[in-house]
């Protein structure tokens, strides 16, 4: 009998809330890696360089939002590699109308002003999975640091699960909005990533036109309220993984 999606998850994947420096670093180093070596979405000049107590060197792609974001990273349980990152970008400690990346970049046409709703609002930001674990086998391509061949990293049981590490991600999302009391959130995604989130039921709302950014992408706004229903109803198994079967809900209640 296959296993569901929760258990199947689970059986090769951790998610690991970044909540210590040392997490953090891992974070941003791993940001480094796809956002710098793996795309060249950013500019390695443009990047930190920090020095570790022993001398040693790492590079971290890093922003303005950080230090007012939760991280998560999701770990290939087998080999202990950190696979795939996000961020929730959370209100500004006492400068609730303190803008969002979203707000800076793109031209919207339903932005949130309101200021007791903007208590309670996020941005789904740096959503990135690692091209060694986002590919099928034979595609990755030569990427420093980490092994060109997939299957260095993966038997042939595990690729089933290779697809939803999306979800992994976005469930990770859930429990930091939870944990924040984040009811909306903001995001600027792929249309390919909006796509497949709402092939799971997952509502992501356009409020503006397309911006183009490292490719053309749509800004989004989410609620706990439209998506979780509707997961439940299209996806039950997708429901299970981000909620936990009902376990992360009955927390925060």
């Amino acid at each position: 009998m296959q296993p569901d999606l929760l258990s199947a998850f689970n059986e090769h994947f951790e998610q690991v809330h970044a909540d210590t420096d040392a997490l953090r670093s891992q974070v941003f180093q791993l940001r480094y890696q796809i956002y710098v070596l793996e795309t060249g979405f950013e500019r390695a000049q443009d990047c930190a360089v920090r020095t570790d107590e022993n001398g040693q060197t790492t590079h971290w792609e890093v922003d303005e939002f950080d230090d007012r974001s939760d991280h998560y990273l999701l770990r290939h349980r087998r080999t202990g590699i950190y696979a795939a990152t996000t961020r929730l970008v959370l209100p500004k400690r006492g400068q609730v109308d303190a803008p969002y990346p979203i707000e800076l970049h793109c031209k919207l046409d339903e932005r949130v002003d309101d200021v007791a709703l903007r208590a309670h609002l996020g941005e789904i930001s740096r959503f990135a999975v690692s091209k060694v674990f986002k590919r099928r086998l034979g595609e990755a391509g030569s990427v420093a640091g980490v092994a060109s061949e997939i299957g260095a990293y993966f038997a042939e049981h595990e690729r089933r699960v290779l697809p939803h590490i999306s979800l992994g991600l976005f469930a990770a999302i859930i429990r930091m909005a939870h944990s924040h009391t984040v009811s909306h959130c903001y995001a600027v995604m792929e249309p390919a990533l909006v796509r497949l989130l709402d092939r799971f039921g997952v509502v992501f709302r356009r409020i503006g036109p397309n911006v183009d950014y490292h490719g053309v992408r749509v800004p989004c706004i989410t609620t706990a309220d439209e998506s979780l229903p509707r997961i439940r109803q299209t996806a039950p198994q997708v429901w299970d993984l981000i909620t936990n079967r009902g376990e992360l809900l009955k927390n925060a209640a």
